[in-house]
């Protein structure tokens, strides 16, 4: 595999489990230095680590609650101070809360804290992010499949935040396209992980929605994220890329 990254500084949000696992573990071997942040998963954050150094990168595991905005924009601020430079940002941590709109017994708290997840710390990372980051940088966005087509009941705060980070990054992509910087948003259908994995209670309904018939794995995306950060994408900005087995078709 070329290593079309070396050189290059990475963040990865959320990178001990899952997709921001499969992320940080692509880039590293596309060449890249990696920083993950992590809330709880300090065994798993660490395993990646070892794994990315093991590749001949560097690599370090920070702890930052992405419910928090600040604790996302120190984030930026510390991998900056410790790598020396910044010039790849994958938003990838989010949380999934469920709740039909009008139904009085919504755990509300679970809907706020996923809008400050999955929104909210998006654009504190994105904001930290934009004075620091190398002109030709790249901010890449986990969204979801969900963010421009809701087919399932319940989902409407869910969907609402993977709308809005889509959004903002297009308005991102007008502000910082002078320094050569692009945002994008990565949009995955179901993918095979802890938070929705194949064998779940709601996995049949989801795998009939696809016209591949079958749920990806954690490697699709990073291959997309890995695609939109390397060098043959510089000319991609401000738009999405689905990787959803053709849930939207």
């Amino acid at each position: 595999m070329a290593k079309t990254l070396t050189g290059k500084v990475a963040i990865v949000t959320g990178g001990a489990r899952g997709i921001g696992a499969a992320v940080a573990k692509r880039l590293g071997a596309d060449g890249a230095d990696v920083a993950i942040s992590y809330s709880a998963s300090a065994d798993q954050a660490n395993a990646v680590v070892q794994e990315l150094k093991a590749k001949g990168v560097r690599a370090v595991a920070i702890k930052a609650d992405a419910s928090d905005p600040k604790q996302a924009a120190k984030l930026i601020s510390d991998v900056v101070a410790q790598f020396g430079k910044l010039d790849i940002l994958v938003n990838n941590a989010g949380v999934y809360a469920p709740g039909a709109v009008g139904d009085a017994a919504a755990d509300t708290a679970a809907l706020d804290r996923q809008r400050v997840v999955n929104y909210d710390s998006v654009v504190a990372g994105i904001r930290a992010a934009a004075p620091v980051i190398s002109d030709g940088g790249r901010i890449i966005t986990i969204g979801s499949c969900l963010g421009q087509d809701v087919r399932f009941p319940g989902i409407a705060d869910y969907a609402a935040t993977k709308f809005a980070v889509a959004g903002y990054s297009r308005g991102a992509a007008r502000d910082l396209g002078p320094r050569n910087i692009t945002v994008n948003v990565v949009q995955p259908g179901p993918i095979d992980t802890d938070m929705n994995p194949a064998d779940g209670e709601h996995a049949d309904g989801q795998r009939a929605a696809l016209a591949l018939n079958r749920y990806g794995k954690p490697e699709d995306i990073a291959a997309g994220v890995a695609f939109l950060a390397g060098p043959e994408a510089s000319f991609i900005t401000g738009t999405t890329l689905s990787i959803d087995g053709g849930f939207g078709a």
